[in-house]
């Protein structure tokens, strides 16, 4: 149910009222017994707060499955050595400075 915001024409009293939207306009101000006035407002925002909201979360199941699929690192079947490769030309300088 919405908040509807009323102002009153004989003493400027203002308030807000929550009503159903089908409920009638409230015509006579509580304070006075004047007559009161909808006044249009441009309705409350509405906030994100936590730790964010972007489009890509509501994506499928198919996407997400895809979209991780591609960001998983290939795996080599060839172990690695824990020394690392000498090269040829490191030999050559090795024999030649001795």
């Amino acid at each position: 149910m919405p908040t509807y915001q009323y102002k009153c024409t004989a003493c400027d009293y203002r308030f807000e009222e929550f009503q159903s939207m089908s409920a009638k306009p409230i015509k006579i101000c509580p304070k006075c017994g004047g007559k009161t006035e909808r006044i249009i407002s441009g309705g409350a925002g509405f906030l994100f707060k936590g730790s964010g909201f972007y489009i890509t979360e509501n994506r499928s199941t198919s996407y997400k499955k895809a979209a991780a699929k591609d960001n998983t690192p290939s795996i080599s079947s060839t172990p690695s050595s824990t020394k690392p490769e000498k090269k040829e030309s490191d030999n050559k300088t090795a024999k030649k400075s001795a």
